[in-house]
């Protein structure tokens, strides 16, 4: 390791290429030469290693303190064995005795060699770390390399990822040396190199792909406003064009569905439905039913996101979907509570509610069943709402003068204080009828679970 052509050539080469400094190799290799030699000689001793950064050649020198008398004899020298070798020594210096053996220039390069490496190997890890960590959230496309137990290990290049079985799709199945894309989750620090978590599942993975495979998505002139998935089986994609010239669910589709075909194809044949985002939630709510047609949307409650939706009888099993699957990802989208209802069971539904209104205003006194229905027709079969109207209000009604309106006002008013108030029609029409699982489906909001 004295001659110049046997080391530094290699440092410099190494910095090069590497983008490891030569000072930095040269000061571990000094650290390492103290450890390494103390291990050898098996004497705790106080060592310094120097390497000249012009010629590579190594400098040992043993430290010891000059005592009156010496308990170590690894650390302490006595004054007369110090003068021997330096002449001008005192009592209390340190004197540095060189190492010159031909042992310890074998260590010298089996040390060097060994820091080389170890410290390339470190600058590769992080530099591989720091690169992949900018890749979280990034499309990546790979080839299945191996299976661990359920976890699938996937060749990314540089690096290797861990598809975990939490992040696969059930229905997929890979085999070794298939090309797969998958979204980086999250890079840490492993003992071996980055540890590279993947998924196959997460919403942002079907996000990636269109900005992939529609130019005006990755220009930011169609944006993915929200992903809602059932892995494998379907996905609902709310998409808004920053263009008014531009439609941004055709954009998405392209011609004879060419952008969305490949998407489709890499997902294994998961059903996309597009949904054109809109403020208005009527608007968005019908949409979010894709591909059911919605009739109407009746807001019930916009504080507590509450909606009825009308489809017609043919389209029920539709908007609901196998198992309530379109439903409750068009909930998760919008981020609203739906009742589905037909046609039919919501004309039922207003008739059972008139015939309870009726019921119950016949039970007043002075009103009898052509009077409550015409009361129910008019709008007052609330009871509540009744007993806070005026005799002018129910005059106006058919066959209802001011001594009968008065008669039943106070009615309604004494219905109340007995507690024999029955729900009022509104009320009545914000709760789910009780029906079948097969013809009425009600959709709890989910929220959209981030991974």
């Amino acid at each position: 390791m004295s001659e110049k052509g046997e080391l530094l050539p290699v440092l410099e080469q190494i910095e090069r290429d590497k983008g490891i400094k030569k000072d930095e190799i040269l000061k571990m290799i000094e650290q390492a030469l103290v450890s390494a030699y103390k291990k050898h000689s098996g004497k705790m001793v106080n060592l310094e290693a120097k390497i000249n950064p012009e010629t590579a050649e190594v400098q040992a020198f043993l430290i010891k303190k000059i005592v009156p008398e010496v308990l170590n004899d690894n650390i302490e020298i006595d004054l007369e064995s110090a003068q021997k070798m330096f002449p001008q020594a005192k009592m209390d210096e340190d004197i540095r005795i060189p190492v010159i053996t031909e042992d310890f220039s074998r260590i010298a390069a089996q040390t060097a060699k060994q820091v080389i490496i170890q410290k390339i190997r470190e600058t590769e890890r992080q530099s591989l770390l720091e690169e992949f960590q900018t890749k979280e959230g990034i499309l990546l496309g790979g080839t299945v390399h191996r299976f661990v137990e359920h976890n699938i290990i996937v060749d990314l290049g540089k690096a290797e990822g861990i598809l975990p079985a939490r992040e696969q799709v059930r229905r997929e199945r890979f085999s070794i040396g298939e090309r797969v894309k998958v979204l980086v989750l999250k890079v840490e620090k492993g003992t071996r190199g980055p540890k590279i978590l993947v998924s196959r599942s997460h919403p942002l993975l079907v996000q990636r792909l269109f900005e992939q495979e529609v130019p005006e998505v990755y220009e930011k002139m169609v944006e993915v406003i929200e992903v809602v998935r059932e892995p494998g089986f379907r996905s609902k994609v709310a998409v808004k064009s920053n263009n008014p010239k531009v439609d941004p669910v055709g954009a998405c589709v392209g011609v004879k569905g060419s952008r969305v075909r490949p998407i489709i194809d890499e997902l294994r044949g998961e059903r996309i439905d597009l949904i054109s985002w809109s403020n208005d939630p009527g608007k968005y709510i019908a949409a979010s039913l894709s591909p059911a047609k919605v009739v109407s949307v009746n807001i019930v409650d916009e504080a507590s996101k509450h909606a009825e939706i009308v489809v017609s009888d043919d389209m029920l099993s539709l908007a609901i979907g196998k198992s309530g699957q379109n439903a409750r990802l068009a909930a998760r989208l919008t981020g609203w509570h739906i009742d589905i209802k037909s046609e039919t069971q919501r004309k039922e539904a207003a008739q059972e509610r008139a015939a309870a209104s009726t019921e119950a205003l016949s039970k007043l006194g002075g009103v009898g069943p052509k009077t409550a229905d015409i009361l129910n027709k008019g709008g007052w079969g609330n009871l509540e709402r009744l007993s806070q109207a005026k005799p002018d209000d129910l005059t106006v009604l058919r066959g209802v003068g001011e001594k009968t309106a008065i008669k039943i006002i106070e009615a309604a008013k004494e219905a109340l204080k007995e507690g024999a108030k029955e729900k009022p029609a509104e009320e009545a029409a914000a709760q789910p009828v009780e029906t079948s699982a097969e013809t009425v489906q009600e959709i709890p909001i989910e929220p959209v679970e981030e991974k």
